[in-house]
C-alpha cells in the first residue's frame, strides 16, 4: 500500500512539474513545435515517466535533468530570435511541394510524403481538388501552407473597392451539448430568456440543440442532434 501511495505522489509531482515547464516555455512552443521542441518534449516526458515509476531516481537528479533540458530549450529559443541563420541551420527551411500547380515529387520523397498524406493536408485546408493549388509549402512545424490559383482566391472588400464598415463581433457560443453556457451569456449580457425565445421561434427546445452560436454577423446558428441526413458521406 505504501509503494502505491509513493507512485501516486511521484506521478502527480511529475505531471505538475511538466505543466510548470510547459507554461514557462510559452504558448509559441506549444503551437509551433519544431525539431528542438520535439526532442525536448520527448526527453522531458521520458524523464518524468521514469521518475513516476522508478523509485531509484532521486528527486534531486530529476530536477537537475529537467532543469538542463528546460534551460537548453529556452536558450535555443532566444538564439533563434536573434540569429536567423542559426535557426535555419538547426531547424531547416520550408519545403515547396507544389509550385505553379505542379507537384514536386523529389521534394515529396525528401520529406517522406505520399500523395495520400498531401491530399489529406490539402483537405484540411478546404482544398479538395489539387488542380486548384498554385503553391503549397511544408512548414518546419509539419503544417501545410496553401495558396490557391489566382482565379480561385477569395475576393476581398479591397478588391471590390468597398468600405469595410464596422468591425464584426467575435462569435459567442450559447449552447454546447444541450447545455446553456451561463457564464458566457452573463459575460456578454445575453439573457437566457432571449436564447430560449430564439429557439422557440425556430420550433426548437434546448434538449434538441447540440450546438448554438451567435455568429460574427449577429445571426444565430443552430445544429440539432438529429441532422436528418438520409445517406451520410463516409470516405474510406
Amino acid at each position: 500500500m505504501k509503494d502505491h501511495f509513493i507512485i501516486l505522489i511521484r506521478s502527480f509531482s511529475a505531471f505538475i512539474i511538466l505543466m510548470i515547464i510547459a507554461r514557462a516555455l510559452g504558448k509559441q512552443t506549444l503551437s509551433n513545435m519544431n525539431f528542438h521542441d520535439f526532442v525536448t518534449a520527448v526527453i522531458l516526458g521520458a524523464i518524468a515517466a521514469n521518475f513516476a515509476f522508478n523509485e531509484k531516481i532521486e528527486v534531486v537528479h530529476l530536477l537537475i535533468a529537467l532543469s538542463v533540458f528546460t534551460i537548453t530549450s529556452y536558450i535555443l529559443s532566444k538564439l533563434f530570435l536573434k540569429f536567423r541563420k542559426f535557426k535555419m541551420w538547426t531547424e531547416g527551411t520550408p519545403t515547396v511541394l507544389i509550385e505553379g500547380g505542379l507537384v514536386l515529387e523529389d521534394n515529396m520523397k525528401k520529406n517522406n510524403l505520399t500523395m495520400d498524406s498531401l491530399n489529406e493536408q490539402l483537405r484540411q485546408k478546404e482544398v479538395f481538388n489539387i488542380e486548384d493549388v498554385e503553391y503549397a509549402l511544408l512548414e518546419i512545424n509539419g503544417k501545410l501552407s496553401v495558396q490557391k490559383k489566382k482565379e480561385l482566391q477569395a475576393v476581398t472588400l479591397k478588391d471590390l473597392k468597398l468600405n469595410a464598415g464596422d468591425a464584426t463581433q467575435y462569435p459567442i457560443e450559447l449552447v454546447i451539448d444541450g447545455q446553456l453556457l451561463k457564464d458566457t451569456l452573463n459575460a456578454n449580457h445575453i439573457s437566457e430568456s432571449w436564447v430560449l425565445s430564439q429557439l422557440k421561434t425556430r420550433g426548437k427546445k434546448l434538449d434538441d440543440v447540440f450546438y448554438a452560436v451567435k455568429g460574427s454577423n449577429g445571426q444565430l446558428y443552430l445544429d440539432d442532434y438529429k441532422d436528418d441526413i438520409q445517406h451520410p458521406i463516409d470516405v474510406e
